[in-house]
């Protein structure tokens, strides 16, 4: 494998220069079953909320909601500045075909961005929290939203296992816009009247995100079929590309129902579903 040099950072903090890549990934590989609990648990909290909260009225909750996706958005910005100048770095020195299909010494020595794409796995379990807001609020809950919850934990924490080099991609395509997307809920949470463009553009960013990482999965399909040297497996490029496929099929669906359709019906204000994302409900989200 050919020596490459580091990215520059104006400046490292101490938790991101002490991390430690290969013993997060041990730990990954012997725990990474973990995330089977988080979902039973979160499954559980699901269905006993909705039945707690059947016959007793919705809590507002609207300042801890702005103060949840104020903490998330801020992560998010931070995790997307933190991983962005790696991936840019390797596509300007190395181009496309390195970025997708080695992790290299700038990816396992790059204790940056080993921290924020540690952090990202681990962000998958407290993003579980979106949901008991919809519970707490009444409003419904779209099988797109803890669809997407479920099988992004399970996909993040098996991959890290193996430390797949696609995974620069994922990470800071989710970190960007998870920025955007949790900025916009929370202003709606204070009553913002954002201006419907913004919503869809958040929408349509999400679905440019599944194209590209449908994009990435194949050409890396393609680069181990010919032989070459690419470090992810067949198996995660094909639950990643089935994963991928399936959340453009939904997001699509949404934003047909919610611009189009909705557009057609002579709606003029941003329609009630918000963005899609991880749904934060179908209907009345901020209402």
């Amino acid at each position: 494998m050919e020596s490459v040099t580091m990215p520059n950072y104006s400046y490292v903090f101490k938790f991101e220069e002490d991390f430690d890549t290969l013993e997060k990934r041990q730990w990954m590989k012997e725990n990474w079953m973990m995330c089977f609990y988080y979902i039973g648990a979160y499954m559980i909290v699901i269905y006993c909320g909705q039945l707690y909260m059947q016959y007793r009225p919705r809590f507002e909750l609207r300042i801890p909601l702005f103060m949840w996706n104020v903490f998330l958005a801020l992560f998010s910005i931070w995790g997307a500045y933190r991983s962005a100048p790696e991936l840019l770095y390797v596509l300007n020195q190395y181009g496309f075909r390195y970025s997708v299909c080695i992790p290299g010494p700038s990816f396992l020595d790059n204790r940056v961005g080993g921290f924020w794409n540690w952090m990202f796995t681990l962000s998958k379990v407290p993003e579980l929290g979106d949901t008991v807001f919809i519970v707490l609020r009444k409003q419904p809950l779209i099988f797109l939203h803890w669809y997407h919850h479920v099988t992004v934990l399970l996909y993040a924490w098996y991959s890290y296992s193996d430390y797949i080099a696609t995974a620069r991609w994922f990470v800071c395509m989710n970190y960007l816009v998870h920025s955007a997307m949790y900025s916009y809920y929370a202003l709606k949470a204070l009553k913002f009247r954002v201006p419907r463009w913004i919503a869809m553009s958040i929408t349509t960013a999400q679905l440019a995100q599944m194209v590209m990482g449908a994009v990435v999965n194949i050409w890396a399909y393609q680069v181990k079929q010919a032989g070459n040297e690419c470090h992810v497996s067949y198996d995660n490029i094909k639950i990643s590309l089935l994963m991928y496929t399936s959340y453009f099929v939904l997001f699509a669906r949404f934003f047909r129902k919610a611009y189009v359709v909705n557009h057609k019906q002579g709606g003029s204000q941003t329609p009630k579903e918000s963005i899609a994302y991880e749904g934060k409900g179908s209907k009345g989200k901020l209402e």
